[in-house]
């Protein structure tokens, strides 16, 4: 959780800069600010398009860089880490995390039945499914139109402002959302993101897991009730389900010694810091790659996009 919280402060921190950025690019402001790159990461719609763009063309996006360095990054996670990026970077999952924790201190958090859970867990697979059919299904020539396009050079702005001035309907919706929140815990995480559902895809190839001992469990219930996932954990032998973030919350409630520990085939039980403090450093490696060869920070003149913001 610290280190899922350091990451939310940092989306902040970045907001706040981008907010100033706009400030200047708009001609409110006589300051200038430079533009933080890392705000790329909440476009992951112009972040797929450029993915299809890189593996046909082996071209990188130049108009948001960084965000399919962070594209890229999480799905690296996810084959080596679990969902790492949803069990320790997105900063939803923090506020899932928090609502969940706040319906069960009111006692309104409440499990919903097997079959509803099942159901509902597809939603998001088929909300991924639409983007990615949707994304196949352009040819490069439509896909580059889309990345240099005036709409997708100015996306970030339109993201920032979809916050700070929300309509009627949107905060009605993240109201509704909230509820759902603490009364069935992870709901945005568990049944509504299309993001998740593809990194739960690339999950289920990770060879790293937790790895339940049958012998010491007591089979007492803490671990399934803490999973964010919804997996029945005391259930099953190795936890290999692509709604597994990787998180080691049932691991932290166990309390049999040793019965729930992540684990690598040839290698055997491993620290449980180790899922989290991977996660962090593929986020790292692929960061400090990307500013090392030119694939961080958009390579379009500062005065063009003030142009393209002032519009």
């Amino acid at each position: 959780m610290a280190i899922q919280t350091a990451f939310a402060l940092f989306c902040l921190y970045a907001g706040w800069q981008f907010y100033h950025f706009l400030l200047w690019a708009t001609g409110h402001s006589e300051t200038a600010v430079l533009r933080p790159s890392s705000v790329e990461g909440f476009l992951p719609i112009s972040a797929l398009l450029a993915f299809k763009r890189l593996v046909v063309t082996g071209l990188w996006d130049t108009v948001h860089p960084a965000g399919l360095a962070i594209l890229i990054a999480a799905m690296i996670m996810a084959l080596l880490a679990r969902k790492g990026f949803c069990g320790y970077i997105c900063p939803i999952g923090l506020i899932s995390r928090g609502l969940a924790a706040t319906g069960k201190r009111l006692n309104m958090g409440k499990e919903p039945p097997r079959w509803l859970h099942r159901g509902l867990t597809s939603i998001k697979y088929i909300l991924f499914a639409f983007f990615a059919v949707t994304v196949l299904n352009m040819n490069i020539q439509s896909i580059e139109l889309f990345l240099r396009a005036p709409y997708n050079l100015t996306a970030d702005a339109k993201m920032l402002q979809f916050f700070l001035h929300p309509t009627f309907i949107t905060l009605g919706v993240f109201a509704v959302l909230a509820v759902l929140g603490m009364l069935v815990p992870y709901f945005w995480c568990r049944y509504l993101c299309p993001y998740g559902a593809m990194l739960g895809l690339f999950s289920f190839f990770s060879p790293l897991a937790i790895t339940r001992n049958p012998d010491t469990c007591l089979h007492c219930g803490k671990c399934s009730k803490v999973c964010p996932g919804g997996i029945k954990v005391e259930q099953t032998l190795r936890v290999n389900s692509p709604e597994c973030i990787g998180c080691m919350q049932c691991a932290e409630v166990c309390p049999a010694k040793g019965c729930l520990e992540p684990s690598l085939p040839f290698i055997g039980k491993i620290h449980r810091a180790v899922p989290g403090l991977l996660a962090v450093g593929i986020l790292l490696l692929i960061y400090f790659w990307a500013i090392y060869t030119g694939h961080w920070d958009t390579e379009m003149p500062a005065a063009m996009l003030r142009r393209f913001y002032a519009m």
